[in-house]
């Protein structure tokens, strides 16, 4: 009958075959060990599914033998059916309480299923019971890196290397947290020991990869990246670490394909879907992109790690799903960690110390706009410091220009988010700006160990943050309207006019561009729109081309920005009709003063959505060229109007396609509204505030007063309004 039983397996009648084994079991109890010696021969030759009917078979009969939900336990894990595994441990546990490979077991499988709080509580049972395990503190280490515990991961590394000094598997991992700390040297050692006791670990030449990367040693990384698939071609993580390097190369292409492989292989891989989204977005590759959609909005909902906040911004106008997606990510990257302890309540300065986070003091259009700002800030009042997150090549102009714009300028880039969060505790800085939010080079961590007592999400990121240890976010009525506030984990604090500050030094150069050398029509109406690549999407496209087909003698002028853009654009404005050569691309210059000199070539600047024109509508402005925008429902997608409003132009803020379209068509057939429009923009330039940076300047110290002062009075941050 067992001999039947196998047959049954082999053809794949799984039912039958069970059935077989239970007469076999009823008429003879004595052939159970029969049974379970069949059970581990199916595991050894790894035909794990039928070895898992054999055990779970099996267990209804020896009930107490803790060899079968032990073994049904492993394969469960081996094939993925991770809550099984664990229902099959907690059987064996219960069996024998003290058996700590149990326990190890159980831990790593809790690991796999990302409950990390659980296996590291189960592992350090397992080493009370037996602390001379290193698989047990090497599975503590994956447990506590993954807690971003990154000092304690190291050390239960490097007890379980004590242990078992050619334990490679131990030697690579450790190499995880060290890359976090910014101790690259020792990553490097970490790997190449693992790789020494075991070159053909494809984990440990990964590992390498991703230091390599930290490094932008990019082409070494893509080498030790491919290394690692040639011994485990199914390896996902190397294929998608190998696809954040390709990205970062700009051969969005080969990422593209490379995020669709690790996908491919591992559906539920971290991040990687929204890496995916945001790399097409970059070169305007929209295949799929509404069913992509649903999926993000579904898997969001119930809290998946599918997508960062950034490229969310670009994709919806849910403002709730933006809080969503921020929560996801700061909870599970950045959570709140309170290891340095409290701050005491320090008393009252003469000068309050203000300090800003940002890995962009160099020529960047976050420094573009403050650089005034942080000149003119009244050191009467306030001491004003800069802790740069990334050092800027030499010779930046600007970065030499901030230098001296701050009493002191602190470059942080190699040191890890707690040291950080130390020096900032140890300057008494009282209020950290953070600059940078959820953007490519940001350290949200550094705010994780509330560095400050008062931290502030300000300009770099236009969303919440989603922590709860960022107290402020600052916004102006436009921006975040009153009844929007339940979309922002932070205090709201709106200030007069606009959130949003500009240089006043910043002017166009002297340079006089003709039409004809950039490549524009001379009696063609100029559209214009030099919005980043990942802004632009099918609807706005398609609104776009209906307005060309309308103006018959139009053409679009923009941004390159990248050689697959390029092609992608044209190939999707010819499926709507609209002729190629009319679309002008305007190549980048090497002065940003050159920019906004030849942006007077242009008519009318269209925005896109639902991600909005920032600095580039400022620029279009400053240049005297009106901004047509549609009112987005988020903040990404209202600061333009903002910006218009302020200027004394809300004629040009539309609340539907259709008016923006219309309002497009007007506006070109209609030089005379377009002209009154465009004198309007220019007498307006001088008077309103959008570009008077001394009063803006005023009306941010006076939030920072106002929440200082809260902090002063015991009181938790609350929503503040600059009058």
């Amino acid at each position: 009958m067992l001999r039947q039983a196998i047959q049954a397996f082999q053809g794949g009648n799984f039912d039958e075959a069970d059935l077989i084994m239970q007469e076999v079991l009823q008429n003879d109890s004595n052939s159970a060990d029969a049974v379970f010696e069949l059970g581990l021969a199916y595991a050894k030759a790894n035909k794990l599914l039928e070895a898992s009917a054999v055990f779970s078979c099996l267990q209804f009969y020896k009930n107490n033998d803790v060899r079968i939900p032990y073994n049904l336990g492993l394969i469960h894990s081996l094939l993925g059916r991770h809550q099984l595994a664990l229902e099959a441990y907690d059987l064996a546990h219960k069996i024998q309480p003290d058996d700590v490979e149990i326990l190890i077991n159980k831990g790593s499988t809790c690991n796999d299923i990302r409950k990390y709080d659980l296996a590291l509580e189960i592992l350090e049972k397992a080493t009370q019971l037996r602390p001379d395990i290193p698989e047990a503190w090497s599975n503590i280490g994956i447990a506590l890196n993954n807690l971003n515990l990154y000092q304690e991961s190291i050390k239960a590394y490097n007890k379980a290397i004590e242990l078992a000094p050619g334990y490679h598997e131990a030697w690579s991992n450790k190499s995880v947290p060290l890359n976090k700390l910014k101790r690259f040297s020792e990553a490097f050692e970490a790997c190449d020991k693992a790789l020494s006791l075991k070159p053909d670990y494809a984990e440990g030449w990964s590992n390498k990869g991703v230091t390599l990367n930290e490094l932008k040693r990019y082409d070494e990384a893509i080498a030790h990246y491919d290394k690692a698939l040639s011994l485990k071609p199914d390896y996902a993580e190397a294929w998608s670490n190998k696809g954040v390097t390709l990205h970062e190369l700009q051969r969005y292409d080969e990422a593209i394909a490379h995020y669709d492989k690790a996908l491919s292989l591992k559906p539920d891989i971290d991040w990687i879907f929204g890496d995916l989204l945001h790399t097409k977005m970059k070169i305007c590759n929209w295949s799929g992109l509404a069913e992509s959609l649903v999926d993000v909005y579904k898997k969001v909902g119930v809290r998946e790690k599918i997508v960062n906040p950034f490229p969310l911004l670009a994709l919806t106008d849910d403002a709730l799903l933006h809080k969503k997606s921020s929560e996801i990510y700061v909870n599970s990257k950045y959570p709140s960690n309170p290891t340095l302890g409290s701050i005491p309540t320090s008393s009252k300065k003469e000068k309050i110390r203000i300090a800003y986070f940002s890995p962009d003091f160099r020529n960047h259009p976050v420094s573009f706009l403050t650089s005034e700002l942080f000149e003119i800030h009244n050191r009467n009042k306030f001491e004003i410091i800069a802790f740069s997150l990334k050092r800027a090549p030499i010779g930046d102009e600007m970065n030499l220009r901030m230098r001296k714009g701050f009493d002191r300028f602190i470059d942080i880039e190699n040191m890890s988010d707690r040291e950080i969060a130390q020096l900032v505790r140890e300057l008494e800085i009282d209020i950290a700006i953070d600059l940078a939010g959820l953007t490519q080079f940001s350290r949200t961590g550094i705010f994780s160990y509330r560095a400050a007592p008062i931290q502030v999400n300000w300009l770099g990121y236009p969303g919440t943050i989603g922590a709860n240890f960022i107290d402020y976010i600052v916004a102006d009525k436009t921006i975040i309207p009153e009844q929007d506030q339940k979309f922002y984990s932070e205090k709201v604090v709106t200030l007069p006019d606009t959130y949003i500050v500009d240089d006043s030094k910043r002017i166009a150069s002297s340079r006089i561009f003709t039409k004809k050398e950039c490549g524009l029509p001379e009696n063609g109406f100029v559209f214009c729109c030099f919005n980043n690549d990942y802004k632009f999407n099918p609807n706005v496209l398609g609104g776009w081309s209906r307005v060309l087909l309308a103006v018959k003698n139009s053409v679009i002028w923009t941004s390159e920005n990248n050689k697959f853009f390029r092609g992608n654009l044209l190939a999707e404005f010819e499926s709507r009709g609209i002729d190629s050569n009319r679309i002008i691309f305007a190549p980048r210059v090497d002065l940003m003063t050159d920019h906004l000199a030849r942006y007077s070539l242009a008519d009318l600047f269209l925005d896109t959505y639902p991600y909005s024109a920032h600095t580039t509508a400022i620029d279009s402005l400053k240049a005297g060229v009106p901004v047509l925008t549609l009112l987005g429902r988020s903040f990404a997608g209202r600061v333009a109007a903002s910006l218009l409003n302020v200027n004394g132009l809300p004629e040009l803020v539309t609340n539907s396609q259709e008016s923006y379209e219309a309002l497009a068509i007007e506006l070109a057939m209609n030089p005379k509204k377009l002209a009154e429009i465009k004198l309007k923009l220019a007498n307006n330039r001088m008077t309103t505030p959008l570009f008077d940076t001394p009063l803006f300047t005023k009306n941010i110290e006076a939030a920072y007063i106002k929440m200082y002062e809260r902090y002063q009075e015991g009181l938790e941050p609350d929503h503040i309004v600059i009058a």
